[in-house]
């Protein structure tokens, strides 16, 4: 009776460690990115790509497109925005799956509204290309939304990149930062300044968002393990560490569009 007693204790141990080890398992969106792309190498032929944002043109980087010209999906009679999309099939079932629910993640508290293309000629062409990336807001034609596989294909970073799309910007770089996260430049590793640079967004009238999944970690980029960012005026709020979309991350889609 003793053995069984100690078999079956050492069995609910392990269980245990076995859910506490899953829970630990669950990154932010933050470290997904960066682990999915600080090792991209991207050509001449590739597009444009700083951080996870694409450019179509250069002119684009120190403003978000949305300041600069019409870059909202067409909002319909009936009150909701549809935007197509084409997943590749370069994707396996479980891959589609985890993309299809973050698509279907903004059905019910926003008016958008993925869904397959048929013959339309603006959509988002979902695939797997190198790294995690976007264009910011709409594009016309065919715009590509790379999830590479497997480190992209992920339920945050889906949302991530589809917010992006939808005309969003990343939140440590929205133009009132500066007074509400210190950038420690000193620990940011040279090469990733221009990730920390502030544009011209949309705010929306919304409050700063710390745990927005536009927001990144506070350790993002650094050098010498370090933090590249604090939140002020209280260091010790929790930052970066989203693993989906927030509440104001809704709100400000609904009021963009005008749900």
């Amino acid at each position: 009776m003793a053995l069984l007693k100690c078999t079956l204790g050492l069995l609910i141990l392990l269980v245990v460690s076995d859910c506490s080890w899953a829970k630990k398992k669950e990154l932010s969106v933050s470290e997904l990115l960066w682990r999915a792309n600080k090792n991209v190498v991207r050509t001449k032929d590739d597009p444009l790509v700083i951080d996870d944002i694409a450019y179509g043109d250069v002119t684009e980087r120190n403003a978000d497109p949305c300041i600069n010209r019409g870059c909202k999906w067409v909002k319909f009679s009936d009150g909701k925005v549809y935007v197509p999309y084409v997943i590749s099939n370069q994707y396996s079932s479980q891959e589609r799956s985890i993309i299809e629910r973050g698509l279907q993640s903004f059905h019910s508290d926003t008016c958008i509204r993925f869904f397959p293309r048929t013959n339309q000629r603006e959509y988002l062409n979902i695939l797997s290309d190198k790294g995690c990336y976007s264009y910011v807001g709409r594009q016309g034609n065919a715009q590509t939304l790379s999830l590479e596989r497997p480190g992209c294909v992920h339920h945050s970073v889906v949302q991530h990149e589809l917010l992006h799309a939808l005309g969003f910007n990343h939140e440590q770089c929205r133009s009132d930062r500066d007074q509400h996260i210190r950038i420690l430049w000193q620990n940011i590793e040279p090469r990733y300044w221009n990730q920390f640079y502030i544009v011209n967004t949309l705010n929306l009238n919304t409050p700063y968002d710390y745990n927005s999944v536009m927001q990144y970690g506070r350790y993002l980029a650094s050098w010498n393990g370090e933090p590249t960012m604090v939140p002020i005026p209280n260091p010790n709020v929790q930052l970066g560490e989203a693993t989906q979309m927030s509440q104001t991350d809704v709100i400000r889609v609904n009021r963009l569009y005008n749900c």
